[in-house]
């Protein structure tokens, strides 16, 4: 009847295409990957046209141009492609109780006895503008970034948290990484991101993103110049927090997705 036949395997194919494509969008939306893949795409098509006009010479180059450029996205973009696999990881270890036992994400048990100590001291480093930079690991323990600093290994505690972050201390200088409610290292080094920021972002506000952008851990910020507190996760700031704010940002960011659905 000149229609095409479809059969239920191909809307599956369809559809699920459809779901990849939204979730890559939503990945990239915002970061200088949608530009050139909106690029890729063009030539691609272009390709098509120029191949059904069997124009050999250019469809070859044309080829060869979106072979190299899905290359390169591979290369300059990992943060946001493991990010992008990342998140279907996580959906479907919070999804499955027996993978969340297995490979539980432990800052997610936490809670108050982490939350509440760094709380408090975010606040007071605030109100005397003590630079502060903390990061809370989830599902990776950042290894190689506590392999930068100093190893500690302590427990939590808002004092030693001021103090690590005093200006006349010698760790004062990078970050506090913090794992199974324990202070792990200080002085550790965090990648920057390479993404566009606002002019106000200093160093840390960059080192906070950067790491946000590469995995899970939640980032907080304490402005040295202004004392504004700021929180980082997946590639986002939140800036500007109290006290109160900041304790729902990271009981958010740290709760575990089966007891969100329960609230």
């Amino acid at each position: 009847m000149g229609f095409i036949e479809m059969g239920i395997i191909d809307i599956v194919d369809i559809l699920l295409v459809a779901l990849l494509l939204y979730y890559v969008y939503k990945f990239i939306k915002g970061s200088q990957a949608t530009s050139i893949i909106v690029g890729l795409l063009m030539i691609y098509v272009l390709q098509i046209v120029v191949k059904a006009l069997d124009m050999e010479m250019l469809s070859t180059i044309l080829s060869s141009v979106t072979s190299a450029g899905l290359i390169a996205i591979f290369i300059i973009f990992q943060p946001e492609i493991r990010r992008f696999l990342k998140g279907f990881g996580e959906r479907s270890s919070n999804g499955n109780p027996l993978l969340r036992h297995l490979f539980g994400r432990t800052v997610n048990e936490q809670h108050h006895e982490v939350i509440d100590p760094l709380v408090r001291a975010c606040e007071d480093m605030s109100a005397s503008k003590t630079g502060a930079l903390i990061v809370l690991t989830q599902s990776q323990t950042l290894s190689d970034i506590v392999e930068t600093g100093i190893k500690i290994d302590a427990i939590i505690s808002t004092s030693l948290l001021k103090n690590l972050f005093f200006k006349n201390s010698p760790l004062h200088d990078g970050a506090v990484i913090i794992t199974n409610s324990r202070i792990m290292a200080a002085k550790c080094v965090l990648p920057s991101t390479q993404s566009e920021v606002p002019l106000s972002f200093g160093m840390r506000h960059r080192a906070a993103l950067g790491l946000s952008e590469m995995c899970d851990a939640v980032v907080i910020v304490v402005s040295e110049e202004t004392g504004t507190v700021s929180i980082a996760h997946e590639g986002k700031v939140n800036s500007g927090l109290s006290a109160t704010e900041l304790k729902a940002e990271l009981m958010r960011y740290t709760t575990p997705a089966t007891d969100d659905k329960k609230r």
